[in-house]
């Protein structure tokens, strides 16, 4: 069973989720919140494992609510966004949020969305993306730029040649989170394997 938290603005944006993800067997929708300082106090009262947040909310949005949740572990963030919201985007791309979905994706995109990020995956809407990478560059430099802190220590890891595993060991990660990073990267980046990471960083 997935427990979910739920976190908009608009009531019946809020509600209407509740009623879809409610549909699922395996979901559990634990609490609504109506603004990201809200879901965070929910989520430290309950056990979370995704939380589901509009980007745009009073008080506290749905970045600074995620950067709490993974700071202090309390559930795997799922930012819903529009394409209007690129600043926003970028930042929780950088924070290193497990995903983001468009708020009009079909039903069946969003149950599959959260599935992913309950179990460490990473879901990133490819068509946001591909916008986003556009207006960030192409270059060495910029390919690179909507990369985490911790997922550009990878990057550099990689390109010393060094293997999950032992990149896992020097920063003490599991090997599981260390594929789930390269993942992400890969995604971000629209590269296709870890040996295209090491040479768009290495090349000119």
């Amino acid at each position: 069973m997935i427990n979910i938290l739920i976190a908009d603005d608009d009531f019946i944006i809020r509600e209407g989720l509740k009623m879809l993800l409610s549909s699922q067997p395996d979901f559990h929708i634990i609490d609504t919140a109506e603004n990201g300082r809200q879901a965070v106090t929910k989520c430290r009262e309950n056990t979370v494992d995704v939380a589901v947040l509009d980007i745009r909310m009073p008080e506290m949005n749905g970045i600074e609510a995620a950067q709490f949740l993974l700071t202090e572990n309390l559930a795997r963030p799922l930012l819903l966004t529009t394409f209007d919201e690129e600043d926003f985007i970028i930042q929780a791309l950088k924070l290193g949020v497990g995903g983001y979905i468009l708020k009009n994706s079909p039903p069946e995109r969003i149950f599959n969305a959260i599935r992913t990020v309950s179990t460490g995956g990473n879901v990133f809407q490819e068509d946001v993306l591909q916008y986003i990478r556009g207006r960030v560059g192409g270059g060495k430099k910029q390919i690179f730029a909507l990369l985490s802190q911790r997922e550009q220590e990878i990057v550099e890891l990689i390109a010393k040649g060094l293997s999950n595993q032992e990149i896992a060991d020097q920063l003490y990660l599991s090997n599981g989170t260390v594929r789930n990073h390269i993942s992400a990267i890969l995604e971000k980046t629209g590269l296709e394997h870890r040996t295209q990471i090491a040479v768009k960083y290495l090349g000119d």
